[in-house]
This record gives C-alpha cells, structure tokens and sequence, in this order.
C-alpha cells in the first residue's frame, strides 16, 4: 500500500478512500472504508476510456453481471458507478499479495500439494465466475490474492469492456492489449470468441506458473508476436511440474479448446481427501499473517506532497470528487439506482457448437461448389439459350460478360462488408439472391430479363465467394483441422467450373437450359436452410470495418481488367479502350494484392509475410488464368473436334475434377511436412507438363490416350498447387479481416479466368486447332510464371503457412461458420 498523494480525491462515491493499493491496465486502485467499516478495494477508470460512451455501456454490463457472481473463492463485486464521471467499481477487499508476488518474491515454486489446492480453488471460482455469465479473460497470477484459507480470483469480466474500444481508438494509442500475453489461450491470441475452455487454458498457465516460477511459454524476450505465436502454435513446456499434475496440466493446455477438461473435472480430479490440512507451507502462512497484521495497524496518513496535476477525466475535479458523496460517509454499499437491472451474458459451450463445424464446412463448399456449376452450366447452354430466344451476337456477348462484370464490381465490397455485417449473413444473403436469379432466368422470356438474372446472379456469386472462405478461414483454428478444410474448398474451388460443365451439359442433352436454370432454385433454398440451421457466426465482431481504399482500389483495378478483357475478346487486343482500360487494370490491381499483403501482414510476427501473401495472391491469379484457359479451351476441342455432344465433353472433365480433389488432399497433408512453395511450385510444374501434352493433341485423336493423361496432369497440379497458396494468403489473418482476405483470393481467381477466357476468345480469326494450341502455351507460360513467383516470393516455413488466425487487437470473437 502507499499513501495517498493530493492529487487524488478523498471519496469514491460513498467510500472513504485510505489508500493506493497500485494500478492495473484498467485505471488505479484504492483502499477505501465504507461508512460501517467495510474495507474495499476501489478500482477506478482511467481517463481515456471514461469518456467513450461503448465503454461505459459494456463496463455497465459487466460490473451488472459480476455483482451475481458468488462463491467462496471470489472476490465479491460490492458496488459500482459507470455513469459518474470517473467511473468505478468495488469489490471485497483480500488481504494477501497476489500469487505472483509469493512465487517471485516471498518464497518461490509451491509444492505439488499447494499447486493441486490452487487447481481445485481457482476451478471452483471459475465455476462461479461463468455461472454468472462472465468469462474471466484475464485470469494470472496476479489476478489471484493468496490468503490464509485458500486463493481468490479478482477482476473477473471486466476487461471485455475495453473490447469494443481495441480496434481503431484505445490499441494504436495506447498499444494496450486486452490480456495478459503470458497467460493468454491459443483463442485470444486468434482473435477468437472466448468460451469456458479459454479460462481453463489460462488456468493450466497459472498452474504452471505456481509449481515452476516460469511463464508458460518463455518471458517473451524475442517480441511480442513471436511470444504470442508461440502460445497459437508450439506446445507448452512443462518441464518442473509435479508428475502427479503434469497430465491434468497438459490437458487444460490443449490448443483444440474442445479436448480441453470441463471445470467439473478439473473441480473432481483436484479435490483433496483432508480438506482441513494448511494448504500453503509455513513459511508462507506465516509472512500472509505479518501482511494481515500491517493491514490492521494501517493508519491512513494526510497527505502532504507537493501538490500534483491529477488525471483530468471528463468532468472531474478533486473538488467534484469531493462533493460527489456527503462529507460524512455515504450509504451503506448495495444495489442502488445508479445501477442497471442485471443483463444476462450467455456463456457459449464449446462443446456442441464446436462438434458442427464439419457440417458447417459442408454447407459452405456446397455453396461455393455451386458457383462452379453455375458458370459451368451456362457456358454450356449458350447456343440454345442463342437459338431459344434469337439473341444476336453482340446481345450474346454482352449477356456472357454480365456476369463476370457483376462478380468483379462486389467481389472485393462484398467480403469487407461480411466483416461487419457477418459472414453468415452475407452467405444467406448471397443464396437468396442466386435462388432468386435462377427463378427469373429459367423464366426470361427475353434477352432482357435473361441479362437482369445474370447480373443479379454475378453478385450474388460474388458474396457468395467471399463469404463461403472468410467462413472457412474463421472456423477452423486447429492447423490440422484447418488445412484438411483448405484441401476440401481448394477442391470446390479449383473443380467446381469443370463438374458445371458436366452437369450442364447433362441437363441441356437431356433436358433445356431453363431446366438449368430452375435448378439452382431448390439448391439454393437448401443451403440456405442450411446456412440458418448450422452455422454460427461472431457477434461482436470487434475491429472490423470497410477499408475504402482498398475496396476503391480493389474493384477499381478488376473492373478494369474485366471490362478490358471482355472487350478484348471483340474488338481484339490492339483496340484504343482495350489498352487503356487493360494498362489501367493491371497496376491497380497488382497495387491492391499488394496493399491486402501488407494490411493482412501488420501482426505477423515473421519478416517477409507481405511478400508471402502478395506472392501467393499472384500465384493464384496466374494458376486460375491457367486453369479456366484449358476449361475453355479443351470444351471447344473437344465439341468442335471430337464433335461430341455437350454431355460427353463435359463428362470429359470429369477426371480433371477428380484429381483436383485428390491432390488437394493430399497436399493439404504435406503443408505440415513441407514448405508452401515446395507443393505449389510441384503442383504448377505438373501442370504446365499436362497442358504440353493437351497441346500437342491432334483432331480426331483417341481421348484416351491424347486427352485423358493432360488432363488429369493438370488437376493433380492445380490441386496440388492451390491448397499452399490459400494457406499462405489466409494464414494468420485476424478474424476481423476474414471477408477482406477471402475477397482477394475471390478476386485474385476472378482476375485469372478473366485472362483465361480472353487467352482463346481473343484471337478474333484462325481455326478452332489453332487458338487451342496458342491459347494452351500461354496457359503454360502463365502456369510457369506461377511457379517462378511462389518459388522466390514465399518463403514460410511448414508450421508459418498453416497458422491459424491471430488477432491484435484482442477481442472475444468465436469460431464463426462453425
């Protein structure tokens, strides 16, 4: 304790304050008397956040929902005033230090029978603490006073009242982080909704703290991000832990916080047989018992420092201060009308939200599936939908590039907005929109109509896209969870276009393009169902929000490219507007891969992140102008040449999706054995190696021996390729910015098909065989250029590329789309 200094006001509402007992990330702390000579502990609100009106709010809820809390092993919230000028909270005075101070000063490692008394408290106290509706957040040594009979836990909920106030104002004036970063779970630091299970990390962290004087993962010397990647990622050492504990500690450190053991286990499995042995060494016992003693003949002494400038909080004076309460004491502490009615905070279970996380996956590659067979199916219908409705030629081209002008105009908007509005939102919104477009287009009686749906549909598939991965990158924060659901969407993503236009091609053989086009009705209202019925997604949400100018630039610089390319495929590469526009498109957008590179890399802890994403969001553009090249061209050779119906050409791609499913799952395995650019650098050489031989097949050749062995090339190498790529530009991406990050990698593909198609539509003369053939050796240089750019530009390690997602600033957000 110290002694008060002039500064500081002589009433905190209707306490009498008589000392200061020091000061935390939140504000100081005073010891105070009651008018009935209840000793308090006063924790009063630092300036900078007494004036945010969201703080004030969430500080209201939470001291309303900390004052229910009970138990024996808990500091009771006494009284509280967030209204008043300098807002503050009371809670039960303890009188002992905190356990940091006994293990680092007073004694040192407690023994295994101490340690195992602490679990068995501090689980009880947690108990208390969510029962109330609170997660602790916070819990650390010195968040834990040790007395006499047992330890208790203090400041329990309120630092998610900072929460709101993390992102643009408080952390990048301050740099405060919500928590403390040696006893943070794997959830914080990933940015992650926290659930019961993060309390019980923390717990194993103080545990290991108690029994070894060492801070679970290291002091942190190398930096803070490095300290936090190491909590995410490495497992703890726990070196110098009793053996009778050490497995029930490795167990509450789990980074999967499901595997974690509940606190009625842990309350169970430390429960001792002689519950009235002392709990702490004598030693100890007796230096809490000369504290108490100095407590008791305490006497609080006038100040007579110099006076001093006190902290200037909205609307205070030490006079205000003075005057708040009668110079007598106030009321005695209790509910008063200062007071909100108690709001209930639901506590979230891991348990069976976190079991739907696979079902929630399926939903979301299903969707993404979806937009694949989309562009497939209709490329497909395209000459009867020409003869149906007797579109002209140039009415047919411009009814072809709605839908890819509208992908781009959303694409980079629509996944900042699934940040704030909510990925799951966005997704539903995004369904409804393409179930509604595929009613109006199977019904179009005109060109007109028919142009309304494909806009209609292009934006909705936009949202689509970027929702579908933010909520994969959300969702899965084990790495080997995460890169098996990479593998699963790659699969989608890279497959989906060639299974469309084999199922096109079914439904029109057998069928009509409006049938196609009602299809994707009953689809879409499906997943929709799904989408309500499954996923979960954050509501707080913290920090997230719309960067103008990165979407300004971003769908200024794809626009751009889109509209020169469609343009290109009409008018021919040397056109005036197709060059401006095309010299326009590219800079932008190559500046924007490289501006989200940068954003995305602000709290990598590893040089060389922003040439890892920028190189990766090249790579996929180059690897999806490949892909859709061959697509495109392989459908006309095999229509034109082979003159197969659409049916048997697009069941011709099939062995293409296959092996782009296979290879994505086997390299999702290798991202934990290999570096990133070993696989995408492998997977586009195979590729180039297929399409060679795709080039070199002649009219009228055998598709067994002539097709067949290039195309399933170039799907084990697209599949091999995409799923390091993903992982490298969506690794340790906040959750805040999951939208963001899924839109480059949405416009970065849509960009490479854009390329794609105008590779083969832009030779405006010449015979079928001939644009086939030059269209593929560009795809092959594009596809080694993609290899050249991953192989000098990303330079992870293994266990970097499938990072999870790590957030700074901190905030309570969960395992959205689970």
């Amino acid at each position: 304790m110290d002694e008060l200094i002039a500064g500081d006001p002589p009433f905190i509402g209707p306490y009498r304050l008589i000392a200061r007992l020091g000061a935390g990330g939140m504000g100081l702390v005073y010891l105070g008397r009651s008018e009935h000579g209840r000793t308090v502990a006063v924790k009063v609100v630092q300036a900078e956040y007494a004036g945010h009106p969201e703080f004030r709010r969430r500080f209201a809820r939470e001291v309303s929902a900390a004052r229910q809390v009970g138990g024996s092993w808990t500091a009771t919230v006494l009284d509280g005033d967030p209204e008043a000028p300098v807002p503050w909270v009371a809670t039960q005075y303890i009188p002992g230090p905190d356990l940091h101070t006994v293990v680092s000063k007073d004694f040192g490692p407690l023994p295994e029978t101490s340690v195992r008394t602490l679990a068995n408290r501090l689980a009880l106290a947690l108990q208390a603490v969510h029962r109330a509706g609170l997660i602790h957040r916070d819990l650390k040594p010195s968040n834990v006073l040790v007395t006499v009979d047992g330890p208790r836990v203090i400041d329990f909920g309120i630092a998610r009242a900072m929460d709101s106030l993390a992102g643009d104002s408080l952390l990048t004036r301050t740099g405060m982080l919500i928590g403390s970063p040696g006893f943070m779970s794997p959830e914080q630091v990933r940015g992650l909704e926290l659930t019961p299970a993060s309390d019980v990390f923390c717990l194993g962290a103080v545990l290991v703290y108690a029994a070894t004087g060492r801070l679970l993962f290291g002091a942190g010397d190398s930096g803070l991000n490095a300290h936090l990647f190491r909590i995410a990622e490495e497992e703890p050492d726990l070196t110098g832990v009793p053996d009778g504990l050490v497995d029930l500690v490795r167990a509450c450190l789990h980074k999967n916080p499901a595997e974690r053991p509940t606190l009625e286990q842990l309350v169970e499995r430390t429960a001792a047989a002689d519950e009235s042995a002392e709990w702490l060494p004598s030693p100890v016992l007796a230096q809490l018992g000369r504290h108490a003693a100095e407590l008791l003949d305490y006497a609080p002494v006038t100040p007579s420092a110099p006076p001093v400038t006190p902290p200037q909080y909205p609307g205070y004076t030490p006079t205000a201060a003075a005057n708040a309460a009668p110079r007598g004491f106030g009321p005695p502490p209790g509910p008063g009308p200062w007071l909100p009615p108690p709001a209930p905070v639901p506590v979230r279970d891991a348990g069976p939200v976190h079991s739907r996380r696979w079902l929630g996956l399926a939903v979301v590659v299903l969707a993404q599936l979806m937009v694949g067979l989309q562009v497939g199916t209709f490329n497909v219908s395209v000459p009867e939908i020409q003869r149906d409705l007797h579109i002209s030629h140039q009415s047919l081209t411009l009814l072809v590039n709605t839908y890819t002008v509208a992908f781009a105009a959303l694409v980079v908007l629509g996944g900042h907005v699934s940040d704030v509005v909510g990925r799951k939102p966005a997704l539903a919104v995004g369904l409804a929109g393409f179930g509604a477009a595929s009613l109006l287009g199977g019904a179009a009686p005109n060109s007109g109509i028919l142009l309304a749906a494909r806009a209609l549909q292009g934006l909705s598939a936009a949202l689509v896209t970027a929702a579908a991965l933010a909520l994969v990158v959300a969702s899965f924060t084990d790495p080997r969870e995460r890169r098996t659901a990479l593998g699963i969407y790659a699969a989608a993503a890279g497959g989906g276009t060639a299974l469309g236009m084999f199922a096109g091609g079914s439904l029109d053989y057998l069928l009509s393009w409006r049938v196609t086009q009602f299809a994707g009705v009953p689809v879409a209202v499906v997943l929709l169902v799904g989408v309500l019925a499954v996923l979960h997604d954050d509501e707080s949400r913290v920090g997230a929000r719309v960067d103008p100018a990165a979407v300004a630039l971003g769908t200024g610089g794809l626009l751009a490219l889109t509209l020169g390319l469609t343009r290109a495929g009409s008018n021919g590469w040397t056109n005036g507007l197709t060059l401006v526009l095309l010299f326009l498109g590219v800079p932008l957008f190559l500046a924007f891969l490289w501006q989200q590179a940068r954003s995305d890399s602000a709290a990598s802890p590893r040089a060389g992140a922003e040439s890892d994403r920028f190189g990766g969001g090249f790579a996929l553009l180059l690897t999806g102008a490949g892909l859709f090249a061959l697509l495109t061209s392989v459908t006309f050779f095999l229509e034109e040449f082979e003159d197969l119906s659409p049916l048997r050409a697009g069941l011709g791609l099939v062995p293409l999706a296959v092996a782009v499913l296979v290879a994505a799952l086997v390299s999702a395995r290798l991202l934990d054995r290999a570096a990133p650019r070993v696989p995408a650098v492998t997977g586009s050489a195979v590729a180039a190696l297929g399409l060679v031989l795709l080039a070199f097949a002649t009219p009228h050749g055998s598709y067994t021996v002539q097709l067949l062995p290039g195309l399933v090339l170039v799907g084990l190498g697209v599949g091999l390729a995409l799923v390091p790529l993903l992982a490298t530009v969506t690794s340790g991406v906040p959750t805040s910015r999951a939208g963001a990050v899924s839109s480059t990698v949405g416009a970065a593909l849509q960009a490479g098909a854009g390329i794609g198609a105008a590779l083969f539509a832009v030779p405006l003369h010449g015979s079928i065989h001939d644009r086939y053939v030059s269209t593929l050796w560009w795809a092959v240089g594009g596809v080694l250029l993609a290899a050249l750019v991953a192989g000098l530009m990303i330079t992870a390690r293994p266990e970097e590329a499938r990072s999870v997602p790590t957030e700074l600033p901190l905030s309570d957000r969960g395992p959205a789309g689970t």
